[in-house]
């Protein structure tokens, strides 16, 4: 697993959105020797997850957001009860999200994760086991991931090779 840090606004979120062809870029990048532009968008998605700082929710209920339902056991490995399927997303925590967030990106088995502060709202309880089941991911299924995270000690815990993106100085500034 690589870790990525940096500065706030050095552009770590923008390169994960780039990787996951969300953002407008220049160069290639690839996959397994295909490159992005050569795979249709949805389908690259599939292989390249990225769960963003704040996942996306958009219908009411919790469990709504599932195309497959997450077994008791991956919901107890971050800590979440089965009820919480039922719940209204209002009704739940940041930290909740995006421990949801990640069981709905690992149940569509990507190649690649891309992972935006994923434990940025989470107790350091739920940081390891969210640590934990991103290696057991990692592990168990082949795949690569990219975590960017301003937490030292957690680089440390977590990652096999860390790299700073420096900050640049962006068209138009002083």
């Amino acid at each position: 697993m690589l870790c990525l840090f940096g500065a706030s606004g050095s552009g770590k979120s923008q390169f994960l959105r780039a990787l996951v062809d969300l953002e407008l870029h220049q160069g290639a990048v690839f996959l397994q020797d295909v490159e992005q532009q050569q795979m249709l968008a949805n389908l690259w998605r599939r292989k390249v997850a990225y769960l963003p700082a704040e996942s996306g929710w958009w219908a009411v209920r919790v469990g709504q957001h599932f195309a497959t339902q997450p077994s008791s056991d991956a919901l107890a490995s971050l800590g979440l009860e089965e009820a919480i399927l039922a719940r209204e997303v209002d009704g739940i925590s940041s930290g909740e999200r995006q421990r949801l967030g990640l069981l709905r990106l690992l149940v569509q088995r990507p190649q690649v994760i891309l992972l935006d502060e994923p434990s940025a709202n989470l107790d350091p309880d739920s940081t390891l086991k969210m640590e934990q089941v991103i290696r057991a991911y990692l592990h168990e299924a082949q795949a690569a991931a990219i975590w960017v995270s301003h937490d030292p000690l957690q680089r440390e815990r977590i990652a096999d090779r860390s790299m700073e993106m420096p900050l640049m100085q962006r068209e138009g500034a002083a």
